[in-house]
């Protein structure tokens, strides 16, 4: 029980809730008192349930919040594309759009029910909820990731993680054209202070300031793009995406680090027959087959691409039983490709 003060004269209920209790959105707060859920001592749940609802001050404001429901994995029979496999890891192809681990706002649908699912076992070191997890890759990026099958693996792995004896390459297409054939990127990594959902670069030394290391190079220039590998020598959330962010080439498709939403059409060709499938250096790709020729693109016939242009290509890493050198590639998305094919090149 929530009570009103003189001073609370004139504010929404919503508000003054919202207020009182920081942990609940302002969405949540508006269900609430939707639901019937909260509301003002004394009076019927129809005259409070306007979100709109003026406190007078001196009202007992009462709320319910029931706890949410306890977080467990399941098994789902969702298809893996398994890249390596032997008794004590499993490296998998992740798809875009796909969350490595359940947790809030997710439930189902993630890798580790895919796991659950395909595997007679997964490590238990990170808890029910992450089973053989010891690393992850962000929704919106594909590729190659590596699953621990026993404790003994997972506790290896993530010693070689954490000493830097495993070289993850990811391909990366980014708006402009970054001076240079090659260069390398030591910002420290932070939270954004305002908006807790990205990481910024530029901060001073201090409390969740932690160092991050990025090196990339040239594949291959397009007319407003260029075409990057990109290694990462620490293992920093967005680092590939912040960093390329913060030399002002951010990868295509992640909006969250200032690319742009639409695209030009005079970057584009259109598609109209077949021809050559376009070559990339050094990069594993799906489709050998045919691609289509292409002529300039009309505004109505871009090409979309809801994910961003980011792919765990590559993953060296010492096998955590034998200590020998072991390299998984993971092939180009389709769907990447296809985007590829569609940009103009620049000799």
């Amino acid at each position: 029980m929530l009570l009103a003060s003189e001073s609370d004269r004139g504010r929404r209920l919503d508000i003054f809730l919202a207020e009182r209790l920081p942990s609940l959105s302002r969405s949540r707060i508006q269900q609430l008192i939707h639901q019937g859920k909260a509301g003002i001592e004394g009076l019927a749940a129809a005259e409070t349930i306007k979100t709109g609802y003026w406190l007078r001050g001196g009202e007992r404001v009462w709320v319910v919040i029931e706890p949410p429901a306890p977080l467990r994995a399941y098994p789902e029979p969702i298809p893996l594309e398994i890249l390596y496999e032997d008794d004590d890891i499993v490296a998998v192809n992740k798809p875009a759009g796909m969350v490595v681990h359940i947790g809030a706002g997710v439930r189902s649908g993630t890798l580790v029910n895919a796991l659950l699912h395909h595997m007679r076992s997964l490590s238990q070191v990170g808890g029910e909820l992450r089973p053989g997890i010891v690393h992850r890759i962000d929704r919106n990026t594909s590729g190659a990731l590596l699953v621990a099958k026993n404790d003994f693996a997972h506790r290896q792995l993530a010693a070689r993680f954490a000493g830097r004896d495993v070289e993850k390459e990811y391909i990366a297409l980014v708006h402009g054209s970054p001076a240079g054939e090659q260069g390398e990127i030591a910002s420290p990594i932070s939270r954004d202070p305002v908006r807790r959902t990205r990481m910024t670069t530029g901060r001073r030394p201090g409390p969740g300031v932690r160092a991050a290391l990025t090196r990339y190079r040239v594949l291959r220039r397009f007319r407003g793009f260029t075409l990057l590998a990109v290694q990462i020598l620490t293992g920093r959330t967005h680092q590939v995406r912040v960093h390329l962010s913060s030399l002002g080439h951010p990868v295509v498709g992640d909006t969250l680090y200032g690319a742009p939403g639409k695209l030009p059409a005079e970057l584009f060709r259109l598609a109209s027959g077949p021809s050559a499938p376009l070559e990339i250096p050094g990069v594993r790709q799906a489709s050998r087959g045919k691609q289509k020729r292409v002529e300039q693109a009309t505004e109505d016939l871009l090409p979309t691409l809801n994910r961003n242009f980011l792919h765990a290509a590559r993953i060296r890493f010492p096998h955590p039983r034998t200590g020998e050198v072991v390299e998984v590639r993971a092939p180009l998305p389709s769907e990447l490709e296809e985007f590829l094919a569609r940009l103009i090149p620049v000799k």
